[in-house]
């Protein structure tokens, strides 16, 4: 799988439940979500002015995905509404690795990398202000996605996450 087939493969909505655990106050959650992502090809108005504030030629990325997300969290608290958007910039010679822009709604983008490893799962590394955040996903089959993330700070390791997603299949009749 190249890292274009990997994008594809995620594009859809999907049933995302999670479970964190907070190492500083020692809580532990779980969310469920609602979670559309969509695919951005590499002439998208969204690409060229974050590759440009990157100092990144944006010619030189293959497009990359919008994520939003609808987020249902226990303890009834507040409902999380938002969205990302991840633009994928592969290394000439070797387009299994590369950089990666990621802007989370209005807060400023980041930029960080990837790897798509021969177990086809994709690791993403940010650097977002004083975090270091490192994401890992793969497919347990075509509507099975998995995912963990861990957030490290300067204390230490802040978060852990565990994600299963379920894609939310279209009926063939209304296909």
């Amino acid at each position: 799988m190249d890292i274009h087939t990997f994008l594809e493969s995620c594009i859809g909505q999907w049933f995302s439940q999670r479970s964190s655990y907070h190492f500083d106050t020692e809580k532990a959650e779980s969310h469920k979500s609602e979670l559309t992502i969509e695919l951005l090809d590499k002439d998208h108005s969204l690409l060229v002015p974050l590759c440009q504030q990157h100092r990144i030629d944006p010619t030189q990325a293959i497009g990359g995905q919008k994520i939003s997300w609808n987020t249902s969290i226990d303890y009834a608290q507040k409902k999380q509404i938002g969205n990302a958007t991840m633009i994928i910039i592969p290394d000439s010679n070797t387009p299994q690795i590369g950089t990666i822009i990621q802007s989370f709604q209005s807060q400023p983008s980041s930029q960080g990398s990837y790897r798509l490893g021969e177990d086809e799962a994709l690791t993403l590394t940010l650097q977002v202000g004083d975090f270091f955040l490192e994401e890992r996903i793969w497919f347990a089959s075509p509507n099975l996605r998995l995912r963990t993330s861990l957030i490290k700070g300067n204390n230490g390791y802040s978060r852990s996450a565990f994600y299963s997603e379920i894609r939310r299949l279209i009926p063939e009749e209304a296909a």
